[in-house]
């Protein structure tokens, strides 16, 4: 077999392209890499079209024939985009002709007043809702059509407002059964409990991580609203995603929970996108590398902290004309 070059040296943006030509880069997608069987010419590949399904090769006549070799993922700079993304409910448009991009391992935050369709956008990116038209592609894949529960197994997971964990379950059960989904379809309901003990070790340093070690054993009913929201951040971690949705983590905190829910986001995000709707503008400030403003479904503003705050529109949504 040939010398095999690095795979992002030989990619080419369309199927049947030459590949003597300068090779061109694909946003995100999987990769075949293939060799020809002429050794003047010993490597090419092809990449996914824009949805990330891949194309057939289609060169010119008495094109070499080719062995595929390996397969790779080429990630590009943007992790999660949608194109248009609309939601009507029978005549009322929630959500109108939102064009997002989030780029890999940032903190992106999504504001604006209430009823700007923040949620309702939220609901469409994890699938909850689907969307009137538009695209959502996730990591170079069109996931528009798909179900939550696909949408999470792609690593692509979210939070909720209100703390979604079993409150009369202690903490590492609640991340024991968060891990379990390694086990697949397995019945351990008909097996004893101690089958679950060997997931006790990742369990309990998803529980350090969020700082909760002193609660393993704590019901989660009997947990500070704060500890709650980080048990809800360690069973989402268990998931092993690739990009964290978080609806307003830290809604109804006080100063200390929200001191602490920050450094775990900005913990988290060190090897993770996060895309995250709040309301506490010095949260906002202090932790997103980039900003989008909603009002009224569509896209007002986006850019840094700083941009985004000095603009007079952003100030009028949030303040009104008076203040603006």
């Amino acid at each position: 077999m040939a010398n095999i070059e690095p795979p992002s040296a030989r990619i080419s943006p369309d199927a049947g392209a030459d590949l003597s030509d300068p090779p061109g880069l694909v946003p995100s997608g999987r990769v075949i890499i293939f060799e020809y069987r002429r050794p003047a010419r010993p490597l090419g590949a092809y990449a996914g079209n824009k949805t990330g399904r891949v194309v057939p090769f289609t060169g010119p006549p008495n094109t070499p024939k080719i062995r595929i070799v390996g397969e790779q993922l080429v990630r590009g700079d943007t992790v999660l985009e949608t194109e248009d993304l609309t939601k009507d409910f029978a005549g009322f448009v929630a959500v109108r002709s939102v064009n997002l991009r989030v780029a890999r391992g940032s903190i992106h935050a999504m504001i604006g007043p209430n009823g700007a369709g923040k949620t309702t956008c939220f609901n469409l990116l994890s699938k909850f809702l689907s969307p009137t038209r538009g695209r959502i592609m996730f990591d170079g894949r069109d996931i528009t059509g798909l179900r939550p529960a696909d949408v999470a197994r792609l690593g692509l997971v979210r939070s909720f407002q209100i703390s979604a964990v079993f409150p009369h379950l202690t903490v590492i059960e609640n991340v024991r059964i968060a891990l379990q989904r390694r086990r697949g379809g397995s019945f351990d309901f008909w097996r004893s409990k101690r089958v679950l003990h060997a997931l006790d070790d990742r369990a309990m340093a998803l529980i350090a991580d969020v700082g909760l070690t002193s609660y393993a054993n704590a019901l989660a009913v009997e947990l500070p609203y704060g500890h709650k929201r980080a048990l809800e951040i360690a069973t989402t971690l268990a998931l092993e995603p690739e990009m964290l949705l978080l609806d307003e983590p830290t809604a109804g905190m006080g100063h200390d929970d929200i001191v602490r829910i920050s450094a775990l986001i900005k913990s988290v995000a060190a090897t993770r996108t996060v895309l995250m709707v709040e309301h506490n503008l010095s949260v906002v400030a202090d932790l997103c590398d980039r900003i989008t403003v909603l009002t009224r479904g569509q896209v007002l503003a986006e850019g840094d902290y700083q941009t985004v705050s000095a603009d007079p529109a952003v100030r009028e949504a949030y303040l009104g004309t008076g203040h603006a």
